[in-house]
Order: structure tokens, then C-alpha cells, then sequence
């Protein structure tokens, strides 16, 4: 498309958008918002007027089949992923989704093949936003063999975000909206995939310690759907072993976290309350924090690598439909060990 401008309709201004997407893209060159549609008429209205866009719809069916826009950006529920998805894509958009990619795993290959047919077209999703800092950083420190080989990967994601039953239920604990999606695990996988071999096998359990919450549509409660805490132990590819605790329901609880242990070093890269890499090697006292330089630190660029990507300028690395199809299949095995209670074999 060259430096054409290039018109962008939003499906969902929620919170991520707002921080994050409308500022990014407003910031690029020859890139308009052209146009929004949020869950009601009002919030529709309100996004529009705050943001500048000049054109408005009463159903996202109406923007995606608008000709004036050339890329949909999605930042609704993981509900509505795979519909809009599709749909935007026959109808010649480029499409950015907000992460989960899909409810469940059926979706997601969907949505993979739908792009497939349209390899003309970008199709992106928004990537785990943790460990983008300081990837190259582990990615180097990796493939210099610090570590040495790879025995164990703790991944800790365990908070109070759920602890307060007295609070309207958050879409997170609703099954029919998130699906398969548990929890920070999406989130924290599609990290650590980035660093690790890919799964072989997985075993899960799960718990609601807080079955009833009230509704947040309805007078009452209603009943949660999804886990509020969640272990797993994991095999990957090398035979190392994984395992990761879950948590939304606890107190002074570690926060996310990911650890890599291996014979010769250890690399651990905490998120919460902010981003910092520790490092021990063998010969050392304790673990150290190392202050990355400034020029090979990395950051948030996801809307600067869409536009980039739809001129044919870079290709998308974080995250194509590929690899969320690759971390959907993993929390399907994760749901299905629960159900099953028995370990799943991946690939699926």
C-alpha cells in the first residue's frame, strides 16, 4: 500500500485500546482512525468524540463491511475474536486482535485458516506485552549457553486479582466469554514460548474456591465458570520440566514471574510491580540484577509493526496467527487434563 493512508475502524474500545492502541496508531504517519463502534450507542459516541474519529456504526457489522476502512482493529472479548476475524478478513481488512486469540482451540485454527486464504492480507494478534523489554536480552543469554541445559521452568501468576468475592464477576471468570483461557496462563505461556522448547505433555487441576460471585449484568449472583487457581506440570521438548501456579484468589502472593533453571545458570525475569532480570551462574554467590543497555532494550511497538507490516516494510513477529494457534492448542491440553484428570499428549 506504500505511504497511502491508511484507514483504521475499531471494534471495541476498551481499556487496552485506549492506553495503548489509539495513541500508538494516532502517533504514525499517514495512519487515520476512521472509525469506532463500542458495546452500546453511547460509549460509541463518547469514544468517537473524545478520539477525534469521525465515523461512528450501531453494529461492527457495519464497520467491517465499510470500503473506506482498510484494517480492523478488535479489541472486544475473546467471545467475538474468531466472528469478526473471519468476517473482517473476506472482506479484504487486515485485522489486529486483542489477545486470546480465540475462546478455544476450534476457533483459533478457524481464524488461521481464514488468513491463510487471504495471504495478502496482515493478521495479527496483540502479544503478551511480558517479557518484551528484555527478550533479546534472555534470547542472548540462551543461545550463549548460560543456562547450560534447560531442567526446570517455574512460571508463577499467582495475585489477589480475584480475592474479593463481594465484587461484580469479572469476564475472566465467565467460560462463555473467555472459553479456555484461564487465569494469567495464555499470557505467561506465550512468554515463555518465546525462550523454551515447545510442550510435549501436559497435567493439570483446577479449583473455584469462589463459585458465586454477583452478577455483573444482572441483579444476584451468578455462577463462576472458569478456575480462580491452577497448577501445572509440564514436559517440554529436551525434557525439561515445567510447572506453573495460578492464582487469582490469594494473598502476598509472588506476582508473574518466569524462572529458567538450567545445569549451569539461572535466569529468572519478574513483571510485577515492574520488569527486572536476575541472573546466577555457576561459581556465583547469589542471584544479581543486570541493567541491560539502553540501545538493545526492547518495548511495546505492536501498532507501528501492524502499519509496518500491512507496507510491506517488516513481517510480524509478535504475534502472528501461528503462534496463537500454538498457544491455544496448549490451553485446550490444560483444559482437557483438568476435565479428564489425566495428562495430555501435545500436539493435540
Amino acid at each position: 500500500m506504500g505511504k497511502k493512508t491508511i484507514r483504521i475502524g475499531i471494534v471495541g474500545a476498551g481499556a487496552n485500546t485506549k492506553a495503548r492502541h489509539i495513541p500508538g496508531f494516532q502517533a504514525i504517519d499517514d495512519v487515520e482512525l476512521a472509525g469506532v463502534v463500542n458495546s452500546t450507542q453511547a460509549s460509541t459516541d463518547k469514544v468517537a468524540r473524545k478520539y477525534g474519529i469521525p465515523q461512528t456504526y450501531s453494529h461492527w457489522q457495519e464497520l467491517v463491511e465499510d470500503p473506506e476502512i482498510d484494517a480492523v482493529v478488535i479489541g472486544t472479548w475473546p467471545d467475538l475474536h474468531c466472528e469478526i476475524t473471519c468476517m473482517a478478513l473476506e472482506a479484504g481488512k487486515h485485522v489486529l486482535t486483542e489477545a486470546r486469540m480465540a475462546r478455544n482451540l476450534e476457533e483459533a485454527r478457524k481464524m488461521l485458516k481464514v488468513s491463510q486464504a487471504r495471504p495478502d492480507l496482515i493478521a495479527q494478534i496483540v502479544p503478551s506485552p511480558f517479557g518484551l523489554k528484555y527478550n533479546n536480552e534472555v534470547i542472548k543469554l540462551i543461545s550463549h549457553q548460560y543456562l547450560g541445559q534447560l531442567r526446570e521452568v517455574i512460571v508463577q501468576g499467582a495475585d489477589d486479582a480475584f480475592w474479593d468475592y463481594s465484587k461484580k464477576m469479572h469476564w475472566r471468570l465467565d467460560k462463555e466469554i473467555s472459553g479456555n483461557n484461564m487465569l494469567t496462563m495464555g499470557i505467561l505461556h506465550e512468554t515463555l514460548s518465546r525462550w523454551v522448547p515447545a510442550t510435549e505433555r501436559v497435567f493439570a487441576q483446577s479449583s473455584i474456591f469462589e463459585p458465586v460471585r454477583p452478577s455483573a449484568t444482572d441483579q444476584g449472583n451468578t455462577d463462576v465458570t472458569l478456575p480462580d487457581s491452577l497448577q501445572i506440570v509440564s514436559r517440554l521438548q529436551g525434557g525439561a520440566n515445567a510447572i506453573y501456579h495460578l492464582s487469582g484468589t490469594i494473598l502476598f502472593g509472588p506476582g508473574l514471574q518466569i524462572h529458567l533453571y538450567g545445569s549451569l545458570g539461572t535466569i529468572k525475569v519478574q513483571f510485577t510491580p515492574e520488569e527486572k532480570i536476575f541472573v546466577g551462574h555457576m561459581g556465583e554467590d547469589k542471584l544479581k540484577e543486570i541493567q541491560v543497555p539502553q540501545e538493545e532494550i526492547s518495548g511495546w511497538r505492536v501498532e507501528s509493526e501492524f502499519i509496518g507490516a500491512i507496507r510491506g516494510e517488516e513481517v510480524v513477529h509478535f504475534t502472528d496467527f501461528a503462534t496463537g494457534v500454538k498457544y491455544m492448542e496448549f490451553s485446550e491440553a490444560v483444559a482437557r487434563s483438568c476435565e479428564q484428570n489425566q495428562p495430555v499428549s501435545l500436539p493435540l
